[in-house]
C-alpha cells in the first residue's frame, strides 16, 4: 500500500501502477465503479446542457433557450421520446467546438439511438444550411447529395419543422424539468453492443 493511503483509500481504489500489475479483483472493482458512472450520464449531459444558456453569439435567443424550444416544437408536432431528446441535446457540443459542435452531440447520443437518428444528428449542420449557406456564398442545396439516403427525409424534417424554426424569443418553450426523464430513459439504455463485463475467472486462458 502507498504510504500516502490509508486504508479505506485502498478498499476503495485500485493499488496498481500499470495494467501489468493489476489483479481480477481491482478490474472487478473498477467495472463497479465505471458502471456507477455511466449510470449518471444523462445529469452529467444535462448539466453541460446549461452551459449553452447566456450569450447568444447575436442569434434572437441564446443556444439554451433553442436547444429546448427545438424540443418542445418536436414534442408537439408528434415525435417519438427518441427524436426529442436528439432535438434537445442536437447542439449540446456548441460550447465545446463550434466548428464540429453536430459530431459532439452524434458521438454522446450515438451508442443509445437509432443510427440513422446518430447520421441525422452528425449531418444537421449541413441540412441547416438550406437556409442560410447562399448567404455565405455557398451551395444552399449541398444536402441534395444525401438524397437517397435512408435517414435524408428525417433530417429535413428536423431541421426544416423543428431546429431552423426554433429562434422565437415569444415562444412558449416547456422548460428542461419536462425534458429530463426522457433525457433519463434514453441515456439509460444499455449501449449498443453492451458493456463489457468482468468475469468470474480469476486467471485468463
Amino acid at each position: 500500500m502507498s504510504q500516502t493511503q490509508n486504508p479505506s483509500q485502498a478498499q476503495s481504489q485500485a493499488q496498481f501502477r500499470h495494467f501489468g500489475e493489476a489483479s481480477h479483483d481491482e478490474w472487478a472493482l473498477i467495472d463497479d465503479r465505471f458502471r456507477d458512472y455511466v449510470a449518471d450520464a444523462p445529469r452529467r449531459v444535462l448539466e453541460h446542457l446549461h452551459r449553452l444558456a447566456g450569450d447568444t453569439h447575436g442569434y434572437p435567443v441564446d443556444r439554451y433557450e433553442h436547444s429546448l424550444q427545438t424540443a418542445t416544437r418536436a414534442l408537439r408536432d408528434g415525435a417519438d421520446e427518441e427524436m426529442i431528446v436528439c432535438a434537445l441535446l442536437h447542439d449540446i457540443g456548441d460550447d465545446l467546438s463550434p466548428a464540429n459542435h453536430a459530431e459532439i452531440a452524434a458521438g454522446i447520443l450515438e451508442p443509445f439511438i437509432d443510427p440513422l437518428n446518430a447520421w441525422m444528428i452528425r449531418h444537421h449542420e449541413l441540412f441547416q444550411g438550406y437556409h442560410y449557406r447562399h448567404f455565405f456564398g455557398l451551395d444552399r442545396h449541398a444536402r441534395e447529395q444525401f438524397r437517397d439516403h435512408p435517414a435524408y427525409e428525417r433530417t429535413v424534417r428536423f431541421c426544416d419543422r423543428w431546429d431552423q424554426a426554433s429562434f422565437d424569443p415569444d415562444y412558449d418553450t416547456l422548460p428542461l424539468e419536462h425534458f429530463v426523464p426522457m433525457v433519463e430513459r434514453v441515456l439509460s439504455r444499455e449501449p449498443f453492443g453492451g458493456l463489457p463485463a468482468v468475469t468470474d475467472e480469476k486467471e485468463s486462458v
